[in-house]
């Protein structure tokens, strides 16, 4: 009796005193966050309550095995268990609050800054930092685990002699995904692209959605998502519509008659845009560009505060103002011209030729 009950003595204690423990430092996490609104921290950590439970059950079973007086062998295998999964909690909790403190001090950022493309900027970085800071946790994790096996230890020295050799052929092997990774350290801190960017890749339009090490998430406008390797953006030109000011200039073009009032469509063109909410009124205009024997060739050109707006404020533009000349001047809307020339028929007849004479024509070849 007494050897069931000394186990079920020592987890149940462990597993009261974690529920207490976790209870109590999230009721202080909530009355510091309400004393500190301003300070998102203490309301992120809150998400660590359950890896840092299980950290504290875990250390908890791991100090007071032993006082369950398990057998010889079941004791070591509980043992090399318990640290297990206490290696294993650590490395959550560790990547839990890495991810409060970076959320918390990006959003402290993004609240008091003003400039739209540094906060991108800085949220792709933080978004790369936390992927980087994740993978090194998992990886001394792992590498804590195998190293609590025996054999692991006495064969580790014979790895670290080999780590050069291995370096070199897994740098071969893994040749492309390295330098993907690359390529995703030099995009964060170099500021080629960040995360809500509107940017047009192999002709497509589309907003950045997703920076990791190794690729790139392209939200195309019709909700379609292009996954790209991040060395794409590294080796080949892309345009990027919101680096630095993210304001932009549209022209619209309209192929007219040569009779269109030009004047009064430059009126016009004013008008549709004091109606249109995504005119940001820095500049408007209607020239004519060019001409061909049957039209003309009519430029419209507005302003917008980013790549969507812009878009909205073009397909309004070309929508009413092809309404207004097809209400209000259809003759100035392009046709073929079969018609004569005007004028013509008001010409006067000229009169016939008259027939050549021999002083005209000249003396012949054999004339001396």
């Amino acid at each position: 009796m007494e050897n069931v009950l000394r186990p079920v003595i020592v987890i149940g204690a462990s597993v009261v005193v974690t529920l207490v423990v976790g209870w109590a430092v999230d009721k202080t996490l909530v009355k510091v966050d309400a004393r500190h609104p301003e300070t998102p921290l203490w309301g992120l950590l809150r998400r660590c309550r359950i890896p840092f439970q299980l950290v504290l059950c875990t250390a908890l079973l791991r100090a007071s095995y032993p006082a369950a007086h398990l057998g010889k062998g079941h004791r070591a295998a509980v043992g090399q268990c318990l640290t297990l999964v206490l290696i294993g909690a650590c490395a959550w909790l560790t990547v839990r609050v890495a991810s409060a403190v970076v959320d918390a001090s990006y959003e402290r950022y993004a609240s008091t800054a003003h400039n739209t493309a540094r906060v991108r900027r800085v949220r792709t970085q933080v978004t790369l930092i936390q992927r980087v800071v994740t993978a090194v946790v998992i990886v001394v994790a792992i590498a804590a685990m195998l190293f609590t096996f025996p054999e692991m230890r006495t064969i580790g020295a014979s790895m670290l002699a080999s780590a050069g050799i291995i370096g070199i052929v897994a740098g071969v092997a893994a040749q492309s995904t390295l330098g993907n990774i690359f390529a995703g350290l030099q995009i964060a801190f170099g500021d080629m692209v960040r995360i809500g960017d509107t940017v047009v890749v192999d002709g497509e339009w589309g907003t950045v959605e997703e920076i990791t090490l190794t690729y790139l998430t392209v939200r195309t406008w019709d909700e379609r998502r292009i996954t790209m390797p991040v060395s794409y953006f590294t080796s080949k030109p892309f345009e990027n519509w919101s680096r630095g000011d993210p304001m932009m200039t549209g022209t619209v073009f309209f192929h007219l008659d040569h009779s269109t009032p030009v004047d009064l469509m430059r009126e016009q063109l004013h008008l549709v845009l004091k109606e249109c909410e995504q005119w940001d009124r820095r500049a408007w205009g209607l020239v004519v560009i060019d001409t061909t024997p049957t039209t003309i060739l009519v430029r419209a050109l507005v302003t917008a505060k980013d790549a969507d707006d812009i878009f909205t404020v073009r397909c309004v533009v070309r929508e009413q103002l092809l309404e207004w000349v097809r209400r209000e001047h259809p003759y100035a809307l392009p046709r073929l011209n079969t018609a004569p020339a005007p004028g013509l028929d008001a010409e006067p007849p000229r009169p016939p030729a008259a027939p050549p004479t021999s002083d005209d024509i000249g003396p012949g070849p054999g004339a001396r």
